[in-house]
């Protein structure tokens, strides 16, 4: 008879239970070690994210930290930072055990003491910097985007380069590291070859978003609230300018009044005729010239146009991507100068005036103005074009390299206008600018008189001794913009042969240029291969009234060699530069593209018929 188990000899319930074939002790013990392990290591992990671990080593302590410290990521007005971790490691759990795995090698680097020494980072910084880049580029700036999303972007809240910048990145597949490479350590971007960012840094299709709802509604609210500003701000400007106006006109008839009783007092009827004749000129400008006979100016709308300084800054370094941040919208996707700069002229003047840039500006003249804020007033008549241009005297600050002071003695302004023709290159994108190489006069690459003297052949056909005059492209065989081998930007010396800078002149490929002198005399010429002065007709006066500088010139709709023919029904890209306060050269102010048509309300500069 078989024994009945004994119910102590029984295992305990844990034993005898099973769960997936296994104990339920084991499946508890495999369990809480399990959390054990999945603690520990996740604490670890978490350890090795914070920026006290990450600046443990003295080679990031030292070398990259320094430059981390004080950015807008470190500290700034919410107080909201980001972390080491924040941009370098990814949130999700998979990507963060790959980056972990792959900053294994950084261990390697630490004990053989690759980068251990200040030499020996800066050596290897480019290629970590790349390695980010493209890490960044390949995930969609995934780790910028933690923080950053287009989705919750306010443009009324951005400046108008970045809100336009973002808008474009949307429509285009741009991603944050195409343009934010530098913010929270030194920018490396002008260090890397310009063949490698330009691959890089091209749109991926995979990265166009919809345009959030939220943001056209914000671009919408800000776009009217600054048009409001504007018209507001134009309104004031107007009646400002009236009230001067009168001012003037008030000033010179009881000047003329005094001078008739002096006249009068004398009983010359001679001198009457001639102390008139004099007077009249004095206040109509140079020469006793009527510049616009029978122009209402009254009643012809003014145009604002604001000038600023330029330094250095030249075709080939707008060009250039490692100098100019917005050479990628400019030269692969059409942009204009005025897309991203047209609202912070006045900014971008003040900071370069001020030598603040020193690449673009390292010889600032003190107490030089930024910008000057003009209006322009355009009409015509069957025949002829007009305009009158004013803007507010500045007094004299004197350049510092030049004896004197002042670069040209004999002016104390002059004022130019060119009008693009067709066919040069990016002329509607950029305008006068065509012509404003990194070659030409007291610009970086500048030859001097010795290197002009040494190439006699180029030298005689430019007509150049000391310095070479602004230039196009077109009329040279190359251009060099990146500057590769030490090469210096621009192609001064690279001139054409003569039959194909006339074919260009004949087909209409130059820059119109007219030009006033402070005497009121003026020249008529255009720009090609070198600034040429044709006796175009032209007639033109300057006058200096109660701080306000008024000049008027005209010339024939239908021009002639050398003159862009002005047509209706046709828009030019035209470009105005004020050289004040005795400058020469590059120390001028100058607009960006703006737009010029003949009855015309959708132009910036709507010349209507009187």
């Amino acid at each position: 008879m078989a024994e009945t188990p004994d119910p102590q000899d029984k295992p305990p319930f844990w034993k005898r239970h099973l769960f997936w074939g296994m104990p339920l002790a084991g499946v508890a013990g495999a369990f809480i070690a399990g959390i054990v392990f999945w603690g520990g290591f996740n604490t670890a992990m978490e350890a090795t994210n914070t920026k006290e671990f990450c600046v443990s080593c003295h080679e990031m302590r030292d070398f990259v930290y320094e430059e981390y410290k004080g950015t807008i990521h470190h500290v700034n007005r919410s107080g909201v930072g980001a972390a080491c971790s924040d941009c370098h490691v990814p949130k999700d759990w998979t990507h963060k055990v790959i980056r972990k795995i792959k900053a294994s090698r950084e261990l390697y680097g630490k004990v053989m003491g690759t980068i251990n020494t200040e030499e020996k980072f800066e050596a290897k910084r480019l290629h970590l910097a790349m390695n980010e880049w493209e890490r960044m580029k390949a995930n969609d700036s995934r780790e910028c985007r933690n923080c950053h999303h287009f989705d919750s972007m306010l443009p009324e809240f951005q400046k108008p380069r970045a809100r336009q910048q973002h808008l474009n990145a949307m429509e285009a597949g741009q991603t944050c590291i195409d343009c934010h490479k530098g913010i929270a350590h030194s920018d490396l971007r002008d260090r890397a070859d310009e063949d490698y960012l330009e691959e890089l840094e091209a749109p991926n299709p995979d990265f166009i978003r919809e345009i959030p709802a939220e943001y056209l509604a914000s671009l919408e609210k800000i776009t009217a609230q600054e048009a409001e500003v504007a018209a507001a701000k134009k309104a004031d400007e107007k009646a400002q300018r009236e009230t001067m106006m009168a001012q003037i006109a008030e000033a010179v008839d009881a000047a003329r009044a005094d001078e008739r009783a002096k006249i009068e007092a004398d009983g010359t009827q001679a001198a009457t005729s001639e102390g008139g004749e004099t007077d009249t000129a004095a206040a109509s400008g140079g020469g006793g010239t009527d510049v616009a006979p029978g122009v209402d100016w009254a009643n012809v709308a003014a145009t604002d146009l604001t000038l600023f300084y330029p330094g250095q800054a030249s075709f080939e370094w707008v060009q250039n991507g490692k100098q100019h941040g917005g050479a990628r919208p400019l030269t692969k996707g059409g942009d204009k100068c005025t897309t991203c700069h047209a609202a912070e002229l006045e900014t971008i003047g003040d900071k370069l005036v001020q030598g603040a840039e020193t690449e673009i500006e390292p010889t600032p003249i003190p107490g030089k103005r930024g910008f000057i804020n003009a209006t322009l007033q355009a009409t015509h008549d069957a025949d002829t074009v007009y305009f009158r241009m004013s803007w507010p005297d500045a007094g004299h600050n004197p350049a510092p390299f030049v004896d004197g002071g002042k670069m040209d003695p004999d002016n104390q302004i002059k004022v130019a206008m060119m009008i693009a023709g067709t066919g040069i290159e990016m002329g509607e994108q950029v305008g006068c600018w065509a012509s404003c190489h990194a070659d030409n006069t007291y610009m970086p690459f500048d030859p001097g008189a010795e290197a002009i003297a040494a190439n006699g052949d180029v030298a005689g056909r430019l007509e150049a001794t000391e310095t070479i005059t602004k230039y196009l492209s077109e009329s040279r065989s190359d251009i060099e913009i990146r500057g590769r081998g030490g090469k210096p930007q621009g192609g001064w010396d690279l001139l054409k042969p003569a039959e194909e800078i006339a074919a260009y002149l004949e087909g209409g490929t130059f820059l119109d240029l007219l030009r006033v002198y402070a005497d009121g005399s003026s020249s008529n010429g255009y720009l090609l291969e070198r600034r040429v002065q044709n006796e175009g007709e032209m007639a033109a006066s300057a006058v200096l009234e109660a701080g306000q500088w008024t000049v008027t010139f005209s010339r024939p709709l239908a021009g002639g060699a050398g003159d862009v023919p002005l047509e209706p029904g046709q828009t030019y890209t035209v470009g105005f530069a004020i050289h004040d306060d005795f400058a020469a050269a590059r120390f001028h102010h100058v607009t960006l593209d703006t737009s010029m048509a003949l009855d015309n309300a959708e132009a910036q500069i709507n010349v209507v018929q009187q």
